[in-house]
């Protein structure tokens, strides 16, 4: 083929579930060139886990003609799409016009990945479906599983003599968090209890409203901590890398931290594990019957998060 182009926005969760076709791609062909068009700050992951070559930016106004039906094309943006021998589009296009301006654009062969996973029963993980239309091409995903090394970052790993558990609080809808106190009561007592002797408490925008509340009850608690606040996400994926453990919901820094071989215990409730929970037997998933993460006990949470950690 030689030049393999994938085009992927979303968010950081939608785009480490791709990174399995990418990492099938790159191992299955590794003397292509792959090349991202997505936003940086998010597909930098997959340059920093070697499974890409290069990332251009997907903001640029000028592919706002590609979403329109006749318009009128930017002949640097034609001549880039027709310059890749297999292009691979995620992005969301009900009316298939983006599909339509590539072929005219001049992409000989286009695979459309659907923008969101199909969620009716039974359920399959996101990032088989994504996979699929890998399969006309002859590359078929056997195993979704990721064991990325992001170690090219630059990494301030904390230094302790003990495990290191890693805690991100929020995700991308209050929805699908647990309480801040619950959290405070299960380190608590993983750190009273010899099996963790440090945290790392990540934070990015989402969190800026109420994630000094919360470092404000684990010092009241004294649970030793440190704040990784809006680190760049290959950094923080070279740090996952070497933590003991990870604690979350369903965000994607649970599926970054799963992604660089991460043990963890993920929380649901709202959403579909079947679908969207990392693939990987080092992860632990606790789903709230209800669907409600209220409803999940403190001791319920506290009894799986043991399961990771062995007391010293």
């Amino acid at each position: 083929m030689g030049r393999i182009l994938f085009i992927r926005g979303g968010a950081v969760g939608d785009f480490i579930l791709t990174m399995p076709s990418l990492r099938l791609v790159r191992e299955t062909l590794p003397g292509n060139e792959i090349e991202i068009l997505g936003y940086p700050s998010i597909a930098s992951l997959a340059v920093a886990a070697g499974l890409a070559d290069r990332v251009r930016p997907l903001e640029d106004p000028r592919l706002a003609t590609f979403f329109a039906p006749g318009a009128k094309l930017d002949e640097e943006w034609c001549a880039y799409f027709a310059g890749f021998d297999v292009v691979v589009s995620c992005l969301y296009d009900p009316d298939g016009w983006f599909a339509g301006n590539l072929r005219v654009a001049g992409v000989k062969t286009l695979l459309s990945c659907p923008y969101r996973p199909d969620e009716t029963p039974p359920h399959t993980p996101a990032a088989v479906q994504f996979a699929k239309p890998l399969e006309s091409l002859g590359l078929y995903l056997e195993d979704a599983r990721l064991d990325l090394d992001y170690a090219s970052a630059p990494t301030s790993h904390p230094a302790t003599d003990g495990t290191i558990v890693a805690l991100h609080p929020g995700s991308g809808s209050a929805k699908k968090n647990w309480s801040a106190s619950g959290w405070v009561e299960v380190l608590s007592a993983l750190h009273r209890e010899g099996r963790v002797a440090r945290c790392l408490i990540t934070s990015g925008e989402a969190e800026g409203e109420v994630i000094g509340a919360f470092l404000d009850q684990l010092r009241e608690a004294d649970v030793p901590y440190d704040h990784l606040e809006s680190r760049p996400l290959a950094e923080l994926g070279a740090i996952y890398r070497r933590i003991g453990g990870f604690l979350g919901h369903d965000s994607g820094l649970s599926h970054l931290a799963v992604s660089a071989g991460a043990k963890g215990l993920l929380l649901f409730g709202p959403t579909e594990p079947g679908i969207w929970a990392p693939v990987s037997p080092e992860v632990r998933v606790l789903r709230a019957a209800d669907g409600s993460l209220g409803s999940l006990p403190v001791e319920v949470v506290l009894e799986d998060a043991r399961k990771l950690f062995t007391a010293s």
